[in-house]
């Protein structure tokens, strides 16, 4: 009989043989757009940094602040401990810039959408999925135990039909993100508004790459479509530059979230400190620094995109700071991103399970804190090793 390492041995063998066995690479540094990798300075276009706010002192500050009054660690769930004044803030705070009646914080956004959908739907119930949706909203339907049905990606008509078949369902659930954190795209937010309503759905929407990036004020795109879904789930580890995820609707869904989303519940609550620079965050996306840092990436998004769709490696500009480059085999993808690598550019490659197999890409990733100067000499490189 194998040794168990040597029995994980071949399976990670098995994923080298495919070009999908993966490590984590060592970075270092305050900067998201220029970190250090292991013996020098890269430049970066794989962070989710949108804004730039991962490193800003005002964010830095909070945090100090925090930690010195409450501690570093929340010690147990909220539901045992208690809530701590940077959580009750934090949600209070983001209630007021959403316009919902109540928000509630998870550790993580992948623990909010499990704890979401897994709270909401049961096995009596069905699901109406998006195909490109992130592998936490795809988890948290196969936990909950509800019948899934999966509709072709942006398919508002599709999705319809899905959920006008299922009328013998206690609940259906439309579930989608806003801006897919993948393909860059947006959903069709208000033909999805409008299905669910037409056939008394649940409306349930990540907005995780949108929040603080785009609509009105940085709102997101339910903003930007003018609807309103019934579950509005969002993270804190992106734009706003600080770590976790939440739940945005009426009161009652948040108290219904506190009682069965085990996420929520049999988890260690978020460090106060990482609450307090969320919120530093959130003020600084609610006001005039963040209106100028979203128009500076609308900028850097635009000729980027421009710069890559004459070229053909986009079909076209994106609504947010995602620009995928499709490059098929994993080998290529692998190929590319290692010769860029070695222009002093850091984006790894992007390959399945993240993605459909034969669509491994370049994920290229915007910041406001990108200089224009950064942009020529992504758009440089590309020409180079795409010829």
């Amino acid at each position: 009989m194998r040794s168990f390492a040597a029995m994980l041995e071949a399976e990670l063998q098995a994923l080298a043989d495919l070009d999908r066995r993966r490590a984590c690479p060592e970075a270092q540094g305050l900067s998201r757009v220029h970190p250090r990798l292991p013996g020098r300075s890269m430049l970066s276009f794989c962070s989710n940094d949108y804004l730039g706010l991962a490193s800003h002192p005002a964010l830095a500050a909070a945090a100090a602040e925090a930690a010195a009054r409450d501690g570093y660690g929340a010690s147990a769930s909220r539901l045992v401990a208690g809530d701590l004044p940077a959580h009750r803030s934090l949600e209070a705070a983001l209630a007021t810039f959403l316009d919902r009646p109540a928000t509630l914080v998870f550790p993580t956004g992948y623990q909010t959408n499990i704890g979401v959908v897994t709270a909401l739907a049961g096995r009596d119930d069905l699901i109406v999925s998006d195909a490109l949706n992130h592998a936490s909203l795809v988890d948290g339907c196969r936990l909950s135990r509800a019948r899934v049905a999966i509709y072709r990606h942006g398919d508002a008509r599709a999705a319809r039909r899905l959920l006008a078949a299922g009328s013998r369902y206690r609940r259906r659930l439309l579930v989608t993100e806003s801006l897919f954190s993948m393909d860059g795209d947006a959903a069709p937010l208000a033909a999805l508004a409008e299905a669910a309503a037409a056939t008394d759905s649940i409306l349930v929407v990540d907005e995780a790459h949108a929040f603080g990036v785009v609509g009105p004020g940085g709102r997101g795109l339910c903003a930007a479509a003018g609807i309103v879904p019934d579950v509005l789930i969002g993270t804190l580890g992106k734009a706003v530059g600080s770590a976790g995820g939440f739940a945005s609707g009426p009161n009652a869904l948040r108290d219904l979230l506190v009682n069965r989303a085990r996420t929520f519940i049999f988890t260690t609550a978020l460090p106060p400190p990482a609450a307090a620079a969320a919120e530093a965050g959130l003020r600084l996306i609610a006001g005039p620094e963040g209106e100028q840092r979203r128009a500076v990436l609308a900028e850097r998004r635009r000729s980027l995109g421009e710069a890559l769709v004459a070229r053909g490696a986009i079909p076209a500009i994106p609504p947010g700071p995602i620009l995928p480059v499709l490059l098929g085999a994993e080998s290529r993808a692998l190929g590319v991103a290692a010769a860029l690598n070695e222009r002093g550019l850091f984006i790894p490659a992007i390959r399945p399970p993240t993605v459909p197999p034969g669509s491994s890409r370049l994920r290229i990733t915007l910041s406001s804190a990108h200089e224009p100067a950064d942009l020529e000499r992504l758009v440089a490189a590309l020409d180079e090793v795409l010829a």
